[in-house]
């Protein structure tokens, strides 16, 4: 593992008493802050994977300033942004937020899979046996320019046959373990904690963005029979994959929405703005055969005001500004997700999260390039969202309420840390978060 950063990691939650989190998802196009009460759940009543119901009870949202591409480029605008949507979200649920989950999306995020054997000491997998095993998959090492965000198991082997959960009591000769780590750059991850840090808040730990979206929009079947979850962002798109219950695969891109937004600009030579509301307006990843007798109005770049001179354009033209960079970001997704080394285990399914993936059409053409089954996904199990909060645009900032109730499969301990009590269960709990709820 390497030196340097190491990250926060939340506290445990408690089994019989509710207790307050503060979420905070700064993104290219807004910044967006979520107070969640968590309140333990009967066993019968949970979701896949919780323990926890999660009910917001604040919520605060601000046009993001000072970050491109995910990162933070402009300290100063940048604090400023999150410290008016912590604000509106604290005056909303009547508390004072201390410190928060952030989410992270950009230092451009990657999956590695590693994997370690230990010889199974007297015939039969034991306690110590497992201990080892962990321990030793504790000790992958990733490059300089890298840091870990993730560590987690995904599954046992036992004399070579993998895809065991429990190997508890099982006969072998050797005891292997899967581990996928999540890494990327420090320097981003770095700025995005002193920001919040500057904003005199703690950083409970920081999650891969593409993580918290599926833990809050896959369901229990995409993520047993294998699914990939792509956030669409404004500077970045991102993707994780899950499979046997587990999280197995992340990549990330730097092209997203806010892309397309300034191929509008430019190609109706019109402000952001401008480009902006036609996107949303009229935007359209395919298109129609209506589109061009479809006229828009796009004001001059020296008009921004749109009060006097127009340009009147098809609806058709703005389709094909767009079409191109659509089919560019999925089709660098799709590279990124075959290069990822488990893109059989993904699939014919994905789900499609984010801001940009609303336009019309985005599904029909993701499907298309793809060569999947897609849906748009949302937060799911999720109570006290507004309307405007409950699409694809939340799902990372509700998914950080998720997280701390799987946190415990995480392993970043080094090597010779003690956790070895309990610890075959780790395995058996990456699988039970699925599946308890069903």
């Amino acid at each position: 593992m390497s030196a340097g950063l190491t990250l926060p990691r939340p506290h445990d939650l408690s089994s019989v008493r509710s207790q307050t989190i503060a979420m905070l998802d700064v993104g290219s196009a807004k910044v967006c802050c979520l107070i969640a009460r968590l309140t333990p759940a009967p066993a019968a009543t949970q979701l896949s994977g919780r323990s926890h119901t999660i009910d917001i009870i604040g919520i605060g949202q601000q046009r993001a300033q000072g970050v491109r591409r995910g990162a933070i480029v402009d300290m100063e605008l940048a604090e400023r942004s999150i410290r008016l949507a912590v604000n509106h979200a604290e005056r909303m649920a009547g508390v004072t937020v201390e410190s928060v989950i952030a989410s992270f999306g950009a230092g451009r995020l990657s999956g590695e899979i590693f994997d370690a054997r230990v010889a199974v000491e007297d015939g039969a997998v034991r306690d110590s046996d497992i201990a080892r095993v962990i321990r030793a998959g504790r000790t992958y090492s990733i490059g300089p320019d890298r840091m870990a965000m993730h560590s987690l198991p995904t599954g046992y082997a036992i004399d070579g046959e993998s895809g065991i959960i429990e190997p508890r009591g099982m006969v072998g000769q050797e005891l292997g373990i899967e581990m996928h780590v999540v890494t990327a750059q420090p320097a981003p991850l770095r700025n995005l904690i002193m920001c919040i840090e500057r904003c005199h808040l703690s950083v409970e730990t920081v999650v891969a963005s593409p993580f918290a979206s599926a833990l809050s929009s896959l369901v229990a079947d995409e993520m047993e029979l294998g699914a990939v979850c792509i956030d669409m962002g404004a500077g970045t798109t991102s993707f994780a994959i899950f499979a046997g219950g587990s999280f197995v695969g992340c990549g990330s891109a730097t092209v997203g929405g806010h892309h397309i937004t300034m191929d509008l600009a430019r190609g109706l030579s019109t402000t952001i703005e401008a480009a902006e509301r036609i996107k949303t307006l009229y935007g359209s990843a395919i298109g129609g055969g209506a589109d061009f007798h479809d006229t828009i109005a796009v004001p001059h770049m020296d008009d921004p005001s749109g009060r006097d001179i127009h340009n009147q354009v098809p609806r058709s033209f703005v389709c094909d500004i767009i079409r191109p960079r659509v089919e560019e970001i999925l089709e660098v997704t799709r590279d990124k997700i075959k290069a990822s080394g488990v893109e059989a285990r993904a699939g014919r399914r994905a789900v499609l999260v984010g801001g940009a993936c609303q336009m019309p059409g985005m599904g029909d053409m993701a499907e298309r390039i793809l060569g999947c089954q897609v849906r748009t996904g949302r937060p799911l199990g999720v109570s006290g969202l507004p309307e405007s909060a409950r699409g694809p645009a939340y799902s990372a900032a509700a998914g950080l309420g998720i997280y701390p109730q799987i946190a415990h499969i995480e392993q970043h301990e080094l090597p010779g840390t003690n956790r070895a009590s309990g610890a075959g269960g780790y395995l058996a709990r990456v699988g039970n978060w699925i599946r308890e709820g069903f």
